[in-house]
């Protein structure tokens, strides 16, 4: 699409205005922000466009725009499949066949299954090896609840945080700032990294990864702009 504004700016509801006239999500909603600093980040995004608008330049604006198009109408069945991540939660398997790996599993993530133990009043099954583990009943249906309980806006963030890092747990650990972004993207990249520390990696490992963290990063970056 070829920018077709000159002025961008944010009405006093936080919408959204290209040369005063309100911009709308791709299901025609009017794209209206619930805080003024997502606002300024949106309206940011809309005025960095060159002469072609970008939308991969702008993920601020496309969460916001699947928080009002696709989790509102719908919560239950959007948060559905993020809370099905507490059954096979990437933190509870760990490397069975090589030690020193097991060790910085351990180490990295043992604190953070202990942070969701104790704010969550969960307990978590540790698994050595690949195969599958039930977690207990109780730590599902918790989790799942708090999956439910999250708003539509941090819900839209929750997707990538939860699908990149293959944890829910290092991802409602982001939404509730127990962790920092990039301290939770290299914990959930534990493994990769420790391979690539053994044998080294391409320069197609290193871009895949690097699209991965922008897109995780991004992701954090939206909920900070909730607060």
């Amino acid at each position: 699409m070829k920018r077709f504004y000159t002025e961008v700016s944010v009405g006093d509801d936080r919408s959204i205005l290209l040369d005063g006239r309100p911009v709308k999500t791709p299901a025609r909603h009017f794209l209206v922000l619930p805080t003024v600093a997502m606002a300024k980040a949106v309206a940011g995004e809309w005025a960095a466009q060159g002469e072609d608008i970008d939308p991969r330049s702008m993920p601020i604006t496309g969460y916001a725009n699947a928080a009002i198009d696709r989790v509102a109408p719908n919560i239950s069945d959007f948060a559905a499949p993020l809370a099905e991540y507490a059954e096979t939660d990437l933190l509870c398997y760990r490397a069975d066949s090589q030690p020193e790996l097991a060790e910085r599993q351990a180490a990295l993530w043992d604190p953070v299954l202990g942070w969701a133990a104790q704010r969550y009043d969960v307990t978590f099954n540790i698994v050595h090896g690949l195969m599958h583990r039930p977690q207990p009943d109780l730590t599902i249906e918790t989790l799942a609840a708090a999956v439910r309980m999250l708003d539509p806006y941090r819900l839209a963030a929750l997707n990538p945080l939860v699908t990149i890092s293959g944890s829910l747990v290092i991802a409602l650990a982001v939404i509730e700032h127990a962790m920092t972004p990039s301290a939770a993207f290299d914990t959930a990249h534990l493994d990769e990294l420790w391979q690539a520390e053994l044998w080294g990696e391409d320069d197609f490992a290193l871009e895949a990864r690097a699209i991965r963290q922008r897109d995780f990063l991004a992701a954090a970056q939206f909920i900070d702009l909730l607060d």
